[in-house]
């Protein structure tokens, strides 16, 4: 355990310097910067944005009240008796919100299990906590199946469970499917729309695998596909099926870019738009509107957001590469959309609190302020994913 630990803690530590070093590259060049979008939707009411601590003894999930403008009200702190890693995930999708926005998944990767709450407006109920292997970082749900990523080198793959109407997971008996390389350093696992398949994105050796979903809920062994962008982080299905890719980039600057592919035969991938370029550095994640116009990446080392259009016959062009800018140290990580897309937040790291936009129908967004500072979220410590509705 002592040898699976240090090798663990030495990727992790790696990934984390490439960054600094892209972070303070940026800094010195002294570029100045200063997910989804939609008409606003009349009939969006109020709901809630979750957020993680991460923190190794006793990872949070901090709760906000959201208005129907938008802004937020920090309501409560709710432990998930597991265990972050007090440094940020380096994945999107370790809190994740059923679609029917009465449950949320939290991943502990310090304790090697995910937390279950219930979900009543902005008050969460822990009912579940469940072992799901080695160093849970990302979870995916379809229907009544849900599969988990493990990040460790010990246990670099995926394992699946079924979802119980009450929410709670089952673990599905032989399920778990190792990765294409045992040194993926994966940044997300995602169901495809039909549910047929699963895509994992491996950020060394730019990968991406594709498994195909059986009908017994278990998987067929990995399909090894190359990246159109070097480092592929997260990703985020169309509805149509197309797959998009956020592209850190690293150890390159401004090298940060958004790939879409079709799926084929439900595991092989083919490029449409390759990597288009968005002048940022360390784009790790991404998040698509409602109505399927916009694309938003979330840039770690430039402080910004990024916005795309995305055309109907599948096609990436990028629309503004600063479409906002939180500060150069406020490392911009995960994002989420309240219900109907009309309002984007972005976990901020350095900062250690949400921030807020209105999503305008031309793709542009307009800074609502930023909510829950020195109320719960580290600074720059870790906090790693995020949820709203």
């Amino acid at each position: 355990m002592k040898d699976q630990s240090r090798t663990k803690k030495t990727f992790r530590n790696g990934f984390t310097g490439l960054r600094r070093k892209a972070f303070l590259c940026f800094a010195i060049v002294g570029i100045a910067q200063t997910g989804h979008s939609q008409a606003p939707d009349a009939g969006d009411t109020a709901g809630a944005v979750f957020a993680m601590t991460n923190r190794a003894k006793d990872n949070e999930v901090i709760a906000f009240h959201r208005a129907a403008d938008g802004t937020l009200n920090q309501t409560g702190r709710y432990s998930t008796g597991g265990s972050g890693i007090g440094v940020d995930f380096d994945t999107q999708g370790g809190l994740t919100l059923h679609s029917n926005h009465r449950f949320l998944y939290a991943c502990n990767p310090g304790s090697d299990n995910v937390t279950v709450f219930a979900v009543d407006g902005s008050k969460l109920t822990r009912i579940q906590r469940v072992y799901a292997g080695d160093q849970p970082l990302s979870i995916t749900l379809s229907g009544n199946l849900a599969y988990v990523l493990d990040g460790s080198v010990a246990g670099n793959g995926i394992t699946g469970f079924t979802v119980g109407d009450d929410g709670k997971l089952t673990p599905i008996p032989d399920s778990f499917r190792s990765l294409s390389s045992d040194i993926a350093v994966p940044g997300e696992v995602q169901f495809s729309p039909d549910g047929r398949s699963i895509v994992v994105t491996g950020k060394v050796g730019s990968i991406l695998d594709v498994f195909k979903v059986r009908a017994d809920g278990r998987l067929s062994e990995a399909v090894q596909n190359k990246s159109a962008g070097r480092r592929p982080f997260s990703e985020a299905f169309r509805k149509d099926g197309r797959l998009l890719v956020v592209e850190s980039g690293l150890p390159f600057e401004h090298n940060a870019g958004v790939s879409s592919y079709d799926l084929d035969t439900d595991v092989g991938l083919s490029v449409i738009t390759a990597s288009a370029k968005n002048g940022q550095t360390d784009g790790c994640w991404i998040v698509i509107t409602n109505d399927q116009t916009h694309a938003f990446t979330a840039n770690f080392a430039s402080g910004t957001i990024s916005s795309y259009l995305l055309r109907d016959n599948g096609r990436v062009e990028l629309l503004n590469g600063a479409a906002a800018f939180s500060g150069i140290t406020s490392q911009p990580t995960d994002l989420a959309f309240s219900t109907g897309s009309k309002y984007l937040y972005n976990l901020l790291r350095g900062t250690g609190g949400v921030a807020a936009f209105r999503v305008k129908a031309d793709g542009s967004l307009d800074r609502l302020g930023v909510f829950g500072v020195g109320q719960g979220l580290p600074r720059a410590n870790g906090a790693s994913g995020l949820a709203a509705y």
